[in-house]
Formats: structure tokens, C-alpha cells, sequence
């Protein structure tokens, strides 16, 4: 029989990683021919999450096959370049559109790794310390480009070992999709199905998530498994009127930036509130690199997003791009970033990065977080661990880049912008599915899963959580 192994993100939002073994023959050959890696993610939120990246990936690395990727957020893609490094050399299969945000995130995530590498080195050089390596360079990012082969949504694509892939759209970001693979196993044919991350059906610019009708197993996300998101026209108004009140107050606003999907949707809503009449301050600040690379691939993919949230957009600009957000400045040089902190109010300033564990919000933080006029809105979810979530926890001082700060700045959480489904989603997306297959949650904390378990038992459907290596036959 074919085997599912849980490698991460199991009790934990981050660190997607599943290992498929196929068998090697009919029933009964218990040899696996065939070594498949659904996901190889990030684990975020602390140091524990940086010593479970720089485990070793051992033989795994040698011995696999192939790699299936549902979308480019980094903890669902973002140890592939250091599964290279290690030895692999395999195909990275994903969607036009993760390939091409790939490119951006992988190499963003390799400049990072290496200045934070050299800052830690130099002190450690200084205190008669050993050395330490980044967990992959820009070379192994563009080997690990070189393996990626692309398959359009919606298309089978035949891997090796028997096994047919079919990706359906996600909704969550550009190029995410659903994962469907149809396994040989014992004799038969399995179909798991793997929701990645499922979009929220409200957020701006994306589709709606598909919604596959067969499978025998399904591997589903549960990060919002405990609660539904606040409906997205009163996100926007309390959007509306916190801004509002920064700038009566005369502060900046801080909206610490994922760089993919949620930047953009922000800045849309910017814009239609902006040809509303009803946003007073002038000065938009989207100060990540990476999140303005991202936002530029945006637009040259237009064709794969939503097309309401586009004709509404054209038609408040009239069409032009240049009046979508005049106010808006992309600040791409370190000198252009710092200059902002000469701003003691009345800016929006979208900063990297979207849990507050680095980038240039920190340094934002540093100028405006004692500020009682300052707003800092948080529009995604912040893992244990992370600046952000202590934060939303209701720090009253936060540690930041070596100097202790009083929070004083006015937090606001706008859950509402969320590209995740809430629970009143996922569990529609769970009872489409016929002939009830095995559920089992992935990718939540504890207390989301647990809920989310319980509501799904009340409809009908039972769902089991897995523990980190647990193996499970197909």
C-alpha cells in the first residue's frame, strides 16, 4: 500500500512538508518505487522554528523523486532551495503562476537569510565564536528554479511512479492552488486532495476557491478553524475610520506587509477609498522590495484574477493605472526607507514584514511605536512567537533591533482582510466532497484544529488530527 507521512504542519500553522510513498507493485509489494514531497515550507515564530529549518534533511533529500508545491508562500515552499542544497535534483512541480513568485520569494528570502548571517557572524567573529551558514545562498535558489516545471490549473499532468497531478484554484493568492493526486496504491488508484491554503471568498482580487467533489483522503487547512473572519464591508469601514483617526491625530499608520497577496488587496482597497473621497492622507508609503516586485507580477498577471475587483478598479481610475492611488511612493532603496522616518504624521506606510520578525517594519516600529498618535493595523495572521503576536497579545513593550520600546502606538487587528476561509468556509468546502472521505487538519494550532474537529463532528464529518511523523496507509 502507498503511505502519507506527516512531516510539518501538524499542531502548527507553518512548515508544510508530506511525504507520499507509492508502492512499488499490486497488493501486497510493500516496496516503495516511488518517493513523492508534497510541500517543503518554512516553520515560522521563534527560535524553535529556526532550529526545525536547520534540521538536516538527510537521505530524504537523495532519495525523493519528486516535489509537488501548492503556492509560493515560504511556508509552503520555502526550504526547497536547502533541500537542493542537500542533494536534491528532482522536478518542483506548481502552477505558472507559483513559479513566477517563486523567483521573487525564494531569492528575497536568500539576500535576507545572508545579511542576517553576516550581522550574527560579525559579533561571533568578535567573541572568538564558530561561523555560521546560511541554510542556502542564491545559487541553490536558481538551481531549485532551474527544477520547476509548471502545469496550469485545471490540466493532468502523469509524474513518474503512476501518480497524476491536478491543481484547482485556491483563491488565496495569485498561483495557489488546490493539490489532487491520484495515487496507485495496493492495486487500486487513491485520490487525496490537499487544500493548501484555501482563500477567503471575500478578499479582493482572487477567485473564489474550487471546490473538488471526489477523494478518499483530504488533507485540509485549519488556520481560522476556530472562528469566522468579520464580513469585509465592516473591515473596511473600521479600515476607514482608523485611518481617519491617525490623521486627526496627526500620526503615521504602520501596516506591517505580507508581501504576496495582502499587500495588494490593502492597496486596493486604498485606491477605492481613495476615489470615494474618503482617504485624507497623501502620502502611501509601500516600502518592501519584495512586496513592489510582487506587486508589479500582480499586474502583469491580471488575467488570472478576478475580474469584478478588476472592472471595479478600472472603472474608479478610469482606467488609468497612474490614478489608482496617486499618493502612492515605492521606496525601494535603503535610503529611500530611511528618509520616511523623517515623517512624524500623517503617512500610510506599508513596511515587510507581515509577522513584525524583520525587514523594515522594525525600523518603523523604532520611530513610531511610542508614539500614542501612531495606528499599527494588522491584517494577517501572526504566528506564536513573532513580534506580531505579541502584539495582538497586548504587549505593553516590545524588543526591537536591540532597544526596548513602549508599545504605545493604538493597535488595531483587522481579521477581515484575511486570504485564509474561516470556519463557516471550510466547512462548506468539506461538505461538497461525496462519499465522505478521511479528513485530517493540517496546518492550524491546536485550539483552532480541536474546533474546528468539533463543528465538522456536527455536521457529519469526522476528522482526525495527526501528530508530527505519524504514517497513515492510502
Amino acid at each position: 500500500m502507498s503511505t502519507l507521512t506527516f512531516l510539518g504542519a501538524v499542531g502548527e500553522v507553518t512548515g508544510s512538508r508530506y511525504l507520499i510513498e507509492v508502492d512499488g507493485g499490486g497488493p501486497g509489494d510493500g516496496a516503495a518505487s516511488h518517493r513523492l514531497l508534497l510541500e517543503c515550507g518554512m516553520h515560522q515564530g521563534g527560535r524553535e522554528a529556526e532550529r526545525a529549518n536547520a534540521e538536516p534533511f538527510g537521505r530524504l533529500a537523495e532519495t525523493l523523486d519528486e516535489v509537488v508545491i501548492s503556492h509560493g508562500h515560504l511556508d509552503h515552499c520555502g526550504l526547497l532551495p536547502k533541500l537542493v542544497r542537500e542533494g536534491y535534483r528532482g522536478p518542483v512541480h506548481c502552477t505558472p503562476g507559483t513559479k513566477a513568485l517563486l523567483e521573487i520569494t525564494l531569492a528575497d528570502s536568500a539576500f535576507i537569510m545572508a545579511k542576517d548571517i553576516e550581522w550574527e557572524n560579525r559579533w561571533r567573529h568578535r567573541a572568538g565564536k564558530s561561523l555560521l551558514e546560511p541554510l542556502f545562498d542564491i545559487d541553490d535558489v536558481e538551481r531549485t528554479l532551474a527544477l520547476c516545471q509548471t502545469h496550469p490549473v485545471g490540466q493532468p499532468a502523469t509524474l513518474a511512479g503512476g501518480v497524476t497531478l491536478v491543481y484547482h484554484d485556491a483563491g488565496h493568492i495569485l498561483g495557489s492552488a488546490i493539490v489532487e493526486l491520484a495515487i496507485p496504491s495496493g492495486g487500486r488508484t487513491r485520490r487525496l486532495v490537499f487544500s493548501g491554503d484555501l482563500g477567503n471568498p471575500e478578499s479582493a482580487l482572487m477567485k473564489d476557491p474550487e471546490t473538488p467533489r471526489d477523494a478518499d483522503l483530504v488533507l485540509m487547512e485549519s488556520t481560522y478553524g476556530d472562528r469566522d473572519h468579520r464580513p469585509l464591508k465592516e473591515t473596511i469601514e473600521e479600515f476607514a475610520e482608523v485611518l481617519d483617526a491617525a490623521f486627526e491625530d496627526g500620526g503615521n499608520v504602520l501596516i506591517p506587509a505580507f508581501a504576496i497577496g495582502r499587500t495588494q488587496e490593502i492597496l486596493y482597497h486604498l485606491s477605492m477609498l481613495y476615489h470615494q473621497g474618503r482617504l485624507r492622507q497623501q502620502r502611501i508609503f509601500l516600502d518592501s522590495p519584495m512586496a513592489i516586485r510582487v506587486t508589479e507580477l500582480y499586474e502583469r498577471r491580471r488575467s488570472t484574477l478576478d475580474p469584478k475587483d478588476l472592472h471595479a478598479l478600472n472603472v474608479a481610475a478610469h482606467g488609468d493605472p497612474e490614478q489608482y492611488l496617486p499618493g502612492l511612493r515605492l521606496t525601494r532603496s535603503v535610503e529611500e526607507s530611511m528618509a520616511i522616518n523623517r515623517i512624524r504624521g500623517g503617512a500610510i506606510i506599508i513596511a515587510g514584514a507581515g509577522m513584525c520578525n524583520g525587514g523594515r517594519i522594525l525600523h518603523h516600529f523604532r520611530y513610531n511605536l511610542e508614539t500614542p498618535s501612531t495606528r499599527v493595523v494588522i491584517v494577517g495572521f501572526q504566528a506564536a512567537g513573532t513580534n506580531g503576536r505579541r502584539l495582538v497579545d497586548g504587549a505593553d513593550h516590545l524588543k526591537v533591533l536591540g532597544k526596548d520600546l513602549k508599545v504605545r502606538a493604538h493597535l488595531h487587528t483587522l481579521g477581515g482582510f484575511s486570504a485564509h476561509a474561516g470556519q463557516t468556509e471550510l466547512i462548506a468546502w468539506a461538505g461538497a466532497f461525496r462519499d465522505r472521505p478521511r479528513f485530517y487538519l493540517v496546518h492550524g494550532e491546536p485550539v483552532a484544529q480541536q474546533a474546528l474537529q468539533q463543528a465538522l463532528h456536527q455536521v457529519g464529518i469526522e476528522a482526525e488530527l495527526p501528530a508530527y511523523q505519524q504514517r497513515i496507509e492510502l
